[in-house]
Order: structure tokens, then C-alpha cells, then sequence
């Protein structure tokens, strides 16, 4: 098939071109991220590649099938970016990664938390400069603290076997958890609210729905141990940005490792180095040393970007043969698969 990729980059194009030696589909590429202003780059072709970035939103997704787009491969797990039920009216599929490496997302969250623990990008930055002194880099011993896991799907399961081996203590927040794999991988099934109130460390690792979206906001701030450490590697959206701004500014909250953003269309995946940062909350985020913000690279491994790449090129070959799709398709009326 012809597939036209959007929001490409240099190691989507390395990865996909090297998967596609045994698929032969056509690939194009394009920079620009996929929206209603950029669709019409997509005229003529069956097949786009979307990232996270992009916006389908209703229009974007008519102007798609208008010019003979009949399916819509996601090079990641998440597809809130997606307007399902638009793409189902139109008779769109939709297929997305459900999982590539979670690995690659779990020890990223670990390198968060260890980075700000023993502020390593502040020493950094300090002997780059010869500074050698010490002051203000005390950190704290990860073994005996309570590390708290918000969604045990398949990255959150890998997570907890790291912070396991680190000798924490883990509590779990999800109700699809059964007691059987909490007992196996060490985790105390808890509500919410008793995880914020106990854990040393909040790590997020649930989709981001309605139902999750602001999961942590000014309240859920508000009930952190004092001091606590919060570490989003999921949806940017999962966090209320300015209520942790405020749980940041007023002290309550001790750091936070942020891979995704709320805000982050438009900002992330992009070289800002020469342009004045618009946004006025990530600017103020990225002023406190106890804050570390990187622009959504948990997933950015050798072998999370092969299986991404094969995995989408797969569903292409599928969808291209008139065979069924499995996992990899979703619909507006789905279960999120864990």
C-alpha cells in the first residue's frame, strides 16, 4: 500500500524503512504533523501513519476519506488523538501499537525518578561549569521507599518489577488487578487516595479517557505525602498542569519527572532552541530544580522503535489482504486492552 507518514522524524524513517524490506510497501514522508490544515498532503493515499501529535479530530478524518484514505495506522499505544467515533461513521479503520517495548517506558520512569533523586541533572550541569561542590545534591535511599504504581497494565507491570529489585515497597492503584498477579509481583492493591496519602513516589501508567484525564489535580495534589515525588511517563493530560505548578511553587510537592505534557502539541518533537517558549506554564515548569521535563522519549529505544515499526506494517499488510486485525484495530465502542 501507499502509506503517507506524518510528524516524521529521522529515527521513524531509520526504523520503518528497515521493517519494510519484508513488507514492500510504498512510504512517503512528511514533517508536519497530520491536522485538518495539513490533510491534504494525504490526497490519493489508502493508508496514513499517525503520531501522537497529530490531531484527527472530525474534519481532519472527512478531508482524510475525501481523498481515499481508507485506514489510519498509529505508531503508538495511545489514540486519544483520534475521533473514533468520526472514523467509524466514515467507515475509517483505525489500527494503533498496543504494545512495543515496555521496558523501554518502565525504565525510562526509573531513570526519571533516579535522576531527580540524586539530582543528576543539576550535578551536571554544576561540574560542566567546575563546580565541584556538593551542596544541595542530598538525595534519599530508593530501598525500603513506597513506590506507588497508578495503572498495572503491561508498562506498569514492568515498572514494579524494577522498583521491586530496588527493594521498595510497592503499592498498586488499579481494580482490574487481579490478587493473584499483585501477590506475584510484590504490590499492595490500594485506592488511590491511600496511595497518595503513603507512597514516597507516584508513578502514572494509565490511558488517558475522560475518566482519567486531570487524575491528579489540585486535590490528589493536595493528599501527597509531603515531599512526594510524582512521575507522569503516560499522558501529559493525566495531570492538571497549573494545580501542579501551584503544588510545586508552594513546596508541598518535592519533584516531579514529566515525559509528556498537557500541553505538548506543537512544543515537543520540535527544535524550539532559536524561538521564545510560548507557553507560559511549561516555561515556569522548567525554571524549579526539582522538576525534569523530557520531551516524550520513554519510548524512544532501538528495539521499541523496531517492533512499532513491524507492528504497523503488519496491520497495513493485514488491512491490505481483507484480514482480520486483532488487538492491533480500535473502535469507539472498545475496551481499552490491557
Amino acid at each position: 500500500m501507499r502509506i503517507a507518514f506524518f510528524d516524521t522524524h529521522r529515527f521513524d524513517r531509520t526504523a520503518f524503512e528497515s521493517a519494510n524490506a519484508a513488507f514492500g510497501h510504498a512510504l512517503t514522508w512528511f514533517e508536519p504533523r497530520l491536522t485538518s490544515q495539513t490533510v491534504g498532503l494525504a490526497a490519493g493515499f489508502p493508508a496514513v501513519c499517525s503520531f501522537v501529535n497529530d490531531r484527527l479530530d472530525g474534519p481532519c478524518l472527512q478531508a482524510l476519506a475525501a481523498g481515499g484514505t481508507r485506514l489510519v495506522a498509529l505508531r503508538s499505544a495511545g489514540f486519544n488523538h483520534v475521533d473514533l467515533e468520526a472514523a467509524g461513521r466514515l467507515g475509517m479503520t483505525v489500527v494503533r501499537v498496543p504494545e512495543y517495548s515496555p521496558q523501554a517506558v518502565a525504565e525510562h520512569t526509573a531513570a526519571l525518578v533516579l535522576a531527580l533523586n540524586r539530582k543528576v541533572h543539576r550535578a551536571y550541569a554544576r561540574v560542566r561549569e567546575w563546580n565541584f561542590s556538593l551542596d544541595g545534591l542530598v538525595g534519599f535511599d530508593l530501598h525500603g521507599k513506597t513506590v506507588a504504581l497508578v495503572g498495572l497494565g503491561r508498562i506498569g507491570r514492568a515498572t514494579a518489577r524494577i522498583f521491586h529489585g530496588f527493594g521498595c515497597r510497592l503499592l498498586a492503584v488499579d481494580p482490574r488487578l487481579s490478587e493473584g498477579d499483585a501477590k506475584a509481583l510484590g504490590l499492595e492493591p490500594v485506592t488511590l487516595e491511600d496511595a497518595l496519602a503513603r507512597a514516597d513516589v507516584v508513578s502514572l501508567h494509565v490511558p488517558l479517557t475522560p475518566a482519567t484525564r486531570h487524575l491528579i489535580d489540585a486535590a490528589a495534589l493536595a493528599r501527597m505525602k509531603p515531599g512526594a515525588m510524582l512521575i507522569n511517563t503516560g499522558r501529559g493530560a493525566l495531570i492538571d498542569s497549573h494545580a501542579l505548578l501551584a503544588a510545586l511553587k508552594s513546596g508541598h510537592l518535592g519533584a516531579a519527572g514529566l515525559d509528556v505534557y498537557e500541553e505538548e502539541e506543537g512544543i515537543f518533537f520540535q527544535d524550539l532552541s532559536g524561538q521564545v517558549l510560548q507557553d507560559d506554564v511549561l516555561a515556569r515548569l522548567l525554571t524549579f530544580p526539582n522538576v525534569l521535563v523530557t520531551a516524550h522519549q520513554a519510548f524512544l529505544t532501538r528495539e521499541a522503535l523496531d517492533a512499532i515499526a513491524r507492528t504497523t506494517l503488519e496491520s497495513v499488510t493485514r488491512f491490505e489482504r481483507g484480514e482480520p486485525l486483532g488487538v492491533t484495530e480500535v473502535r469507539a465502542e472498545q475496551v481499552l486492552p490491557r
